[in-house]
């Protein structure tokens, strides 16, 4: 059965203890079942603190992270593991495990060109003993597929699918995004059947950033290829109601959504469990 969260970034924009107990407050009124915390800085990150907030709104986390612009994988993979090592210390002291997002390059970084094979061989090599870590340590791992324009190195679900391959271990999985598919993909419904192997975790995001069901995003390609794969992972509804200065360069998103964290959270939870009901998730 799958579960529903909430990105952070519909309430707050910078991750802060006040800041971010207040998202996790919102998420665990609202009816979610977890929220996906951004841990950008895991040196000021009080797991302690926001652990104790957690079991007060009686919900659960998920963690997600971009790599530093000086720990971009493929150039500097010494440097994005022992930033990721130290992530995974704090997602254990959360008592959390899941971490997905950004995590084998910089978002933001760009080359020109598109990924070599040394970059790639790197990331893989890289991502494994990340991945031995967070075995020892009982967390999974997810990789995202990000647009062109946000990164050179995995744009496509196949692409990222290939990625999760090359590290051959079951504990990392693939992390897809609506937003991002809807750049990049020949339509929804066949990259999600053909990457149901690895698939795990979806970040639900409209074409615009706003209301989910009211851009260009297909729904029901997502939802009949959802349904066909009897997907049972996590989907995350990704909005950047608030959003930090740097998440907003690497995003280009200079237009935040007019619609209130409030008005989006409510409604796309309603949006999602309705979705997820009539093709049998739940």
């Amino acid at each position: 059965m799958v579960r529903f969260g909430a990105h952070a970034f519909v309430w707050v924009g910078e991750w802060t203890l006040e800041a971010g107990n207040h998202a996790i407050a919102e998420v665990g009124r609202l009816g979610f079942d977890f929220i996906e915390i951004p841990l950008l800085d895991p040196d000021t990150f009080n797991a302690d603190a926001h652990r104790a907030a957690l079991d007060q709104a009686g919900i659960d986390a998920t963690c997600s992270l971009v790599l530093p612009k000086d720990a971009h994988m493929p150039h500097t993979p010494d440097k994005a593991v022992s930033f990721l090592l130290k992530a995974l210390d704090q997602v254990e002291a959360l008592g959390c495990h899941y971490l997905a997002g950004c995590i084998g390059y910089s978002l933001g970084t760009l080359t020109g060109q598109p990924p070599t094979q040394e970059e790639k061989d790197n990331v893989t090599r890289a991502l494994i003993q990340v991945d031995d870590y967070a075995q020892s340590k009982d967390i999974r791992l997810a990789l995202e597929a990000c647009n062109r324009y946000e990164t050179y190195m995995y744009n496509s679900l196949a692409d990222t699918r290939d990625a999760v391959l090359a590290v051959d271990s079951p504990n990392l999985k693939l992390h897809a995004d609506t937003y991002h598919m809807n750049i990049e993909e020949e339509g929804f419904y066949k990259p999600i059947v053909a990457t149901a192997d690895v698939l795990d975790y979806i970040h639900m995001s409209e074409s615009h950033r706003g209301y989910v069901g009211s851009g260009t995003v297909n729904w029901d390609e997502v939802w009949r290829g959802l349904g066909e794969i009897n997907f049972a992972g996590s989907l995350v509804l990704e909005s950047f109601a608030a959003i930090n200065p740097d998440l907003a360069a690497a995003t280009c998103l200079w237009r935040p959504p007019n619609q209130s964290s409030e008005s989006i959270a409510k409604d796309g939870l309603v949006f999602l469990k309705a979705g997820a009901e009539q093709h049998g998730l739940i």
